[in-house]
């Protein structure tokens, strides 16, 4: 019996304070992975969309059954010290952390990696259970039996866990395996949709929607009508046996902060001389030159200057108001120059370019701005001949769009050649196209290809 996964990620703002999504969800035909980043400005959805950047390969890959699980939790320690490395070269990332519930599945065996207090849910002929046990201090009271269940759903300190993603050796998860059946639905959900919406609501809209999709917008709307004051973020994936069903579709799906932000979770900061130091530099040449006229005249100073060096002051002055005027025009030009973008090829993979992609004789328009893991040879020969042609984009968010439709179809191809069968035809999406948004009346949903994915106290989340 062959089995596959028919899976759909939403995520939404939520009604609170917050002005970004810090977290991040993905969901490809082997792997399902969700993260919740913590630390307010400290950058957590950074570390979230991190995270899923460094899971999602895992998606490509043909692992065998025993050694899903050591890949697995490879890739989760290799993540977390990604983390540790972010933090120690920007200062401004310093104390962010993350949650992070990631599934592998290899054949019908699906591996679970678990941290944090997101949860992971299974409805199996009607029954509904929580396969995740939080890392929380709410939940150390209840295995003390401190508190009941009862008292454990409005606990003010409900939010405070006590073991998550910060870059931390002893940042360990909890591991498991577990055997896939045909009609299983799993959900994973940050805690934007457990805080609000009671687990038996929960349970009723996994039983009565009909698809994948239709679930997981429902979880979002039910969270927003709840007054959900967090980011609200849910995967949820329905086991299908192909002997008795269409294939579904293996385009992943990326939401929430990975869908934003690069693979990485940062930009490439270029070493580079700005525009403005290049005029100062200019101006002290010019005024070295004055200085060293003055210099030059060995004899007393006179009242009055004679023509000729009244005339050669007006030629300084003129040159260096030319020389200054030409700066500003250098400069005006060279900031339009770094407000465009393009996608081009880099070193054999797909990266996103500052500038224009001309150069001025020896001087280079254009930079690396973010390099992707989406290798050229993995792309159908179209696509790979307009990424060398340059795909101009407006902005940031279309970059990050054009990517994520990029790696959907460098995945595809992978996989297709994993089968022996040559990738070449033309992909269900082409490199023009923008992340799909899903709309409700009751909710904000968006879903993208992917943009593939000092010792520091664990984070507090505090709910607004």
């Amino acid at each position: 019996m062959a089995l596959a996964l028919r899976y759909a990620a939403r995520s939404d703002l939520g009604l609170g304070p917050k002005s970004r999504n810090e977290d991040s969800g993905y969901a490809g035909p082997h792997l399902l992975v969700l993260a919740d980043g913590m630390g307010g400005h400290a950058a957590g959805d950074v570390a979230s969309s991190m995270i899923v950047g460094h899971l999602a390969p895992l998606d490509g890959e043909s692992i065998r059954a025993d050694a899903a699980m050591p890949r697995l939790e490879t890739a989760i320690r290799e993540a977390n010290a990604q983390l540790r490395s972010a933090m120690r070269e920007d200062p401004d990332l310093a104390g962010m952390g993350s949650t992070a519930i990631a599934m592998l599945r290899s054949g019908n065996k699906l591996v679970m990696a678990h941290i944090g207090d997101s949860r992971a849910f299974l409805l199996r002929e009607g029954v509904l259970t929580q396969i995740t046990k939080d890392h929380s201090f709410v939940q150390q009271l209840l295995d003390d039996e401190r508190i009941t269940p009862e008292e454990a759903v409005d606990h003010p300190q409900r939010s405070l866990v006590t073991r998550v993603m910060t870059g931390q050796p002893e940042d360990e998860p909890d591991l498991s395996v577990r055997e896939l059946k045909p009609g299983d639905r799993y959900l994973l959900c940050s805690d934007g949709l457990s805080d609000f919406v009671r687990g038996e609501v929960v349970q009723e809209i996994l039983t009565e929607a009909r698809t994948a999709e239709e679930a997981a917008e429902r979880c979002i709307a039910v969270a927003l009508k709840a007054h959900a004051r967090d980011n609200v973020t849910v995967v949820v994936a329905d086991v299908v046996d192909l002997d008795t069903t269409s294939a579904p579709t293996t385009v992943p799906q990326v939401v929430g902060a990975a869908a934003e932000r690069d693979r990485e979770g940062r930009r490439t900061r270029a070493l580079r001389v700005s525009p403005a130091e290049k005029a100062a530099a200019l101006t002290r040449t010019a005024t070295r030159g004055e200085d060293a006229d003055d210099a030059e005249d060995d004899g007393p100073r006179l009242a009055e200057t004679s023509r000729g060096q009244r005339a050669r002051w007006r030629a300084l002055a003129v040159g260096l108001v030319v020389l200054v005027a030409l700066a500003g025009a250098g400069w005006a030009g060279w900031t339009w120059t770094q407000r465009q973008l393009f996608i081009g090829p880099d070193d054999g993979y797909v990266a996103v370019y500052r500038g224009v992609s001309q150069d001025l004789g020896p001087l280079h328009l254009s930079h690396v701005a973010q390099r992707s893991d989406i290798a050229l040879t993995d792309l159908p020969v179209h696509i790979r001949d307009l990424v060398v042609g340059r795909i101009v984009v407006a902005d940031e968010a279309e970059a990050t769009s054009r990517l994520g439709v990029l790696q959907a179809a460098a995945t595809s191809c992978r996989l297709q050649a994993a089968t022996g069968v040559p990738c070449g035809g033309l992909p269900t999406t082409t490199p023009s196209a923008t992340p799909s948004t899903s709309t409700s009346s009751a909710t904000r949903t968006a879903t993208a290809s992917p943009s593939v994915s000092a010792t520091t106290p664990t984070p507090a989340r505090t709910t607004p």
